[in-house]
């Protein structure tokens, strides 16, 4: 037997699989093209969802009293002429549903116009790579000193690192932008680039981008060299999270200790993770469906961007006529049909209205299911924080069905301090060991990806010696794995890495 959605179920899936933007859209074509849907003025909260209350449906206690005569005699005959007006527009209507509202019209078979509509770009205008290039326009260069740099730039990987070799780097502008570049040359303008916004840019390794960032943090001296001492001499202490072992060795007191652990915990190990684009390619900008804070002091909340979205209401005047419609002893053909027509109206915008809150109340409940699992990463954006994640795991926490939890986390953003990511980055496979132990395979991935680019070119790890450094990491996983792993990762065997 095959389930069939009902429409109202069909309309919930469409607007579930819209992204903010054109959910905007979509709202406002609604309000254009059904006269019984009306943009909710007195209460204009009243489509954003409440995590203390449900969406309740639109007021009318907000009339005046009713103790002057006159005053109730203007408002009979305001009531009666809406409803006429109403009425009216139901005969006039009818047998016209399919027509393009005239304001969609105008917008589509115009043909002029600058065609902004084509290239419509959401969110920011600037890109990542513009804001950089935007500051080296600020310091006095060569032309050649400008190139270097704008190829640096280039060079960044996603999480705004430099991880290339000056070395490699020399070779590169030599052979393939014929620019003759010594090493000194380059770690000049790399200096330049690691004073740039966000800070920690440009840094050659994560331990490098901390230092970076604890040198322009405002701060104490004290607490800067305390830092600073954390990340030079106990790094591998404080990438495990082993904070007691880290106060113990440096004879720091508990108030001292909690102290420089949290300032620590407010860098960014990702500066480049906020970009808009990936550099080189021209893709739009992102806008957000989730807004994410997180404080200092622990908390975390998170609001639905629905700033732009027009709170909805059924329309008064169309809800009234259908009641005395409805209430006719002996309608005519005639306002039958109206009767017809307006009921269809109102319930197609009550349905819509419906659908929009529940898109609104599921999108709540996931992004709060996926904080509650993932918030490790939400308080430290760490990306080896993230855990084991699947999609029944989120459908066990908040009863919403698996796929509709995919169609949620497929097409939506989430904006933080760490930078705007997708929903499915934070769903994540899990590898479980020989001894039952689960671990994420994303943090292996990672892991795996730091031992290959801190080994010796000139004699890299094996299959086996990496299975080994893993082990020694906390990460123990079959040789067979980690070939599977390097290879998704694009790394080919050690003899191909080998550099003579």
């Amino acid at each position: 037997m095959q389930q069939k959605l009902s429409p109202s179920q069909l309309l919930m899936v469409k607007l579930l699989e819209l992204p903010v933007t054109e959910l905007e859209e979509k709202v406002r074509a609604e309000l254009d093209d059904n006269p019984a849907l009306e943009q909710d003025t007195e209460n204009p909260d009243e489509i954003s969802f409440d995590s203390d209350s449900p969406l309740g449906s639109a007021s009318d206690d907000d009339n005046p009293g009713s103790g002057d005569d006159e005053y109730d005699e203007f408002q009979e005959n305001k009531e009666r002429e809406e409803r006429q007006t109403a009425l009216d527009e139901a005969f006039e209507n009818i047998g016209r549903d399919d027509e393009m509202p005239e304001t969609v019209q105008s917008q589509t078979n115009n043909g002029g116009g600058d065609g902004e509509n084509e290239n419509f770009v959401y969110g920011a205008t600037d890109s990542f790579y513009d804001s950089l290039m935007q500051q080296v326009g600020e310091h006095e260069l060569t032309e050649k000193q400008h190139d270097i740099l704008e190829y640096l730039i280039g060079s960044l990987d996603d999480d705004g690192l430099l991880r290339k070799s000056l070395s490699d780097l020399s070779d590169e502008l030599a052979f393939s932008h014929n620019i003759d570049a010594s090493e000194e040359e380059i770690k000049d303008m790399l200096d330049i680039l690691q004073t740039f916004d966000p800070p920690g840019i440009g840094a050659t390794s994560l331990q490098n981008c901390l230092l970076i960032q604890i040198e322009r943090k405002e701060t104490t001296n004290q607490e800067r060299q305390l830092m600073r001492e954390v990340i030079e001499e106990h790094f591998d202490d404080f990438k495990k999270n082993k904070w007691k072992k880290i106060a113990d060795q440096m004879k720091l007191s508990d108030a001292a200790s909690q102290r420089i652990e949290s300032e620590l915990k407010k860098l960014n190990p990702k500066p480049g993770a906020a970009m808009g684009e990936a550099v080189g390619k021209n893709m739009h900008q992102i806008t957000p469906d989730f807004i994410i804070d997180i404080y200092d002091d622990g908390r975390i909340s998170f609001a639905l961007n629905d700033a732009n979205l027009p709170a909805l209401k059924v329309s008064d005047s169309f809800t009234e006529l259908l009641q005395e419609t409805q209430n006719s002893k002996e309608p005519s053909k005639k306002m039958k049909e109206a009767i017809a027509y307006t009921k269809s109206k109102v319930d197609s915008a009550q349905t819509f209205i419906d659908a929009v809150r529940q898109r609104q109340q599921t999108l709540y409940l996931t992004m709060k299911a996926i904080i509650q699992w993932q918030r490790p990463f939400f308080e430290d954006g760490d990306e080896a924080s993230l855990k084991p994640m699947k999609l029944e795991d989120i459908e066990k926490m908040t009863g919403i069905d698996s796929s509709t939890i995919s169609r949620v986390s497929n097409s939506k953003y989430a904006q933080m301090k760490w930078g705007t990511y997708p929903l499915k980055f934070f769903f994540t496979d899990k590898y479980t060991s020989e001894t039952g132990e689960e671990m994420s395979t994303r943090k292996i991935k990672l892991t795996l990806k730091e031992i290959i680019d801190s080994e010796d070119k000139e004699n890299p790890y094996s299959d086996e010696q990496l299975r080994e450094k893993l082990k020694e990491a906390g990460q123990p996983v079959a040789r067979r794995t980690v070939a599977k792993y390097r290879e998704q990762l694009g790394v080919p065997v050690a003899r191909l890495r080998k550099k003579s």
